[in-house]
């Protein structure tokens, strides 16, 4: 246990600080500070050997929270990274860019603020990076069996580093010109900077992973050619059919997808050439969506000197605490503010967009919104409550509904369920022998610790299936039915 009087003596968390405002909007870096060890040490000290450590339930990954909290509590940085990887191949990235689902389902959470789970995490891997206590872990034998994974995303890159280790010949492919998924150019700058993404790749580089960027699988090397050069072939492609908003002047030139815009600007913000951005310099830029990829949209476009940003959503505006709806240990739909979110803009709910409305070269030039009402369940609109506001530059950030159908999803057969995913079985095999499934492209959009999660697992059921049993850990509990080999 941590200190047994740490949640009586420190009953408030605390966070490193962001940097003002104004100086991180005149760069790309991560808008947190240092955070002093004591502090750090305090929060971790809190932590009160529940029991029930909740934490356990809302983490699909299994991370043993008490116990590097305790570690860290007691100093002993080497130990609690080795707590830390037992269980998360990539705690930087989750430490960064997860919503905490752990911290809701924290005991302390019922009558106090949570512990500060994911900073404790983040500053455990990012000390251990410091002090050279990440190193490679190459097999000590190869088996022989060679495995492909389509997409370098955070699901990818856990089958791959799991079944390198595992002695497997690994190979990730990426359309994209380097490595990384959404991970490299999803996820903007100031939320994670590559660095932190790259350092990773080389340790997997070092233990034996083969990367292999600029390849469209489906195009410059088809689903056949990967089963017959390959003995397994997992499909970590993700969700990335957008969702469409298609309302009357959809046409109309500056609505785009934010997948259509990150990207670019996520290139040019790190110096790479850009043909395709779009900048939202000196223009009304309007975001429908409330969620994470709005937020990066937001703080994206007030980089680029936008003149106003609104972020809109057809919700109700979420309340400030948990709702007798929400209980503990679930997570809480609640009023949440991101650090862009403090860097400005106007966050407005309940409307809906009638109408894009464009100027006489087509391009578009306002919205026409509509206030919304949530009850039974049902949104309707609101009589007379019709109003347009200014847009040069529309972003739809409404989320993403399935991996797309064509290519080599088409090209190996595979089914497909009644929401457009990849069909698979409790063990992340699909319908065709051979060919498994992990993360987004199998479970549909979700958060990245279920990514890692899933890839974890999904390593596992392809080492069972090339060598008949397995060593690796498995979060995600598979059935006990017998795995054919």
């Amino acid at each position: 246990m941590a200190d047994p009087r740490g949640f009586l003596k420190t009953r408030e968390r605390e966070l490193p600080a962001r940097r003002p405002v104004p100086v991180r909007l005149m760069d790309w870096r991560e808008v947190y500070e240092a955070q002093q060890s004591g502090e750090l040490q305090r929060q971790a000290g809190r932590c009160m050997d529940c029991g029930i450590p909740f934490c356990h339930q809302g983490c699909p990954l299994g991370n043993l929270i008490p116990e590097w909290n305790d570690l860290t509590w007691r100093d002993d940085w080497r130990e609690a990274i080795e707590r830390l990887h037992a269980t998360n191949n990539f705690p930087e990235f989750t430490g960064r860019l997860c919503p905490a689902p752990c911290e809701s389902a924290c005991v302390l959470g019922i009558n106090q603020p949570p512990v500060t789970i994911k900073q404790v995490e983040v500053s455990i891997v990012e000390r251990a990076f410091e002090a050279g206590g990440v190193q490679p872990q190459p097999p000590e034998r190869l088996t022989g069996k060679t495995v492909a994974v389509v997409g370098s995303g955070p699901a990818g890159l856990a089958v791959a580093q799991q079944l390198t280790r595992a002695g497997h010949t690994v190979a990730v492919y990426e359309r994209a010109d380097r490595i990384g998924g959404l991970l490299r150019y999803g996820i903007p700058e100031f939320k994670m900077e590559k660095a932190v993404l790259d350092r990773r790749l080389a340790q997997m580089e070092a233990e034996g992973t083969r990367f292999r960027p600029g390849v469209a699988v489906g195009d410059d090397i088809t689903g056949r050619q990967l089963r017959d050069r390959y003995d397994a072939v997992v499909l970590a492609t993700g969700s990335t059919v957008p969702r469409d908003l298609p309302a009357p002047g959809r046409e109309l030139a500056g609505i785009m997808q934010a997948m259509e815009y990150l990207p670019p600007a996520n290139r040019a913000a790190l110096g790479e050439p850009s043909p395709d951005l779009v900048s939202a310099e000196g223009r009304d830029v309007v975001i429908i969506g409330g969620g994470d990829t709005g937020a990066d949209c937001l703080g994206t476009a007030l980089r680029q000197k936008a003149r106003s940003v609104t972020q809109l959503e057809i919700m109700p505006r979420p309340p400030d605490e948990r709702s007798g709806s929400m209980p503990w240990p679930t997570y809480p739909m609640i009023f949440r503010v991101a650090s862009a979110h403090e860097e400005g803009g106007e966050r407005v709910y309940a409307v809906s967009t009638s109408e894009f409305l464009g100027d006489d070269e087509g391009r578009v030039r306002a919205l026409r919104l509509q206030e919304v009402e949530l009850a039974g369940g049902r949104i309707t609109p609101v009589e007379g409550s019709e109003r347009e506001i200014p847009a040069q530059l529309v972003l739809l950030a409404m989320g993403f509904t399935g991996p797309e159908p064509d290519g080599v999803v088409a090209q190996l057969g595979v089914g497909l369920d009644e929401r457009g995913n990849v069909r698979r079985d409790d063990h992340f095999a699909t319908t065709e022998r051979g060919v498994f499934v992990a993360g987004d492209a199998g479970r549909g959009q979700s958060l990245i610790v279920w990514a890692i999660a899933e890839g974890r697992a999904c390593a596992a059921a392809v080492d069972r299936y090339l060598t008949g049993g397995t060593n690796l850990p498995s979060p995600i509990r598979p059935t006990d039915r017998p795995l054919a080999v």
